[in-house]
């Protein structure tokens, strides 16, 4: 199998539990270590491994965060990819600067591997709670960090996975 079908079969087959509880919203999620621990027996089964990595790609007038999950073909090199972008809410109360950058990467990593296994969370109240907050929109448009944030969106997002050649690097 090359890797477009290796991706395939584990799209078809992947099952990650919504095993943390958001006792605040009353709802049941699941995070970014659920899904890299669901995807640990893929890894032997299709000899393929899977990687995140991170970029702060903008810092005004929010830093962005853009995630990107790929699997990789550990047979021959290649891979597939996809990316997530997420805003860090400097605004958010009770947090320090670290945990709201945490709480970003969390998200990023979790939607980045969710575009690339196909994951589904429209029904998922942890895409849709605002936790009693209204969201405040944080980019003016037509800004030069809307243009930014449009260009990610539109290369890395929406996009079709992008498919990489790679030599293979040790882990």
């Amino acid at each position: 199998m090359n890797i477009t079908e290796k991706l395939s079969v584990i799209q078809a087959e992947f099952k990650a539990k919504k095993s943390r509880y958001n006792s605040f919203g009353k709802y049941n999620f699941r995070s970014a270590e659920d899904i890299l621990e669901a995807l640990k027996p893929f890894n032997i089964k299709y000899k393929v491994y899977f990687t995140v990595s991170e970029e702060i790609v903008t810092t005004e007038p929010l830093p962005i965060i853009k995630s990107t999950a790929a699997i990789h073909n550990a047979d021959g090199g290649m891979s597939i990819e996809c990316s997530a972008i997420v805003g860090v809410d400097l605004d958010q109360k009770g947090m320090q600067v670290p945990q709201q950058f945490g709480s970003a990467s969390s998200y990023a990593k979790k939607y980045a591997l969710g575009n690339l296994l196909l994951i589904d969370d429209t029904a998922d109240a942890d895409a849709t709670n605002t936790h009693g907050k209204e969201s405040k929109p944080r980019l003016l448009k037509g800004s030069d960090n809307w243009k930014k944030a449009n260009d990610i969106i539109e290369n890395c997002f929406f996009s079709p996975a992008v498919i990489t050649s790679k030599k293979r690097t040790s882990r």
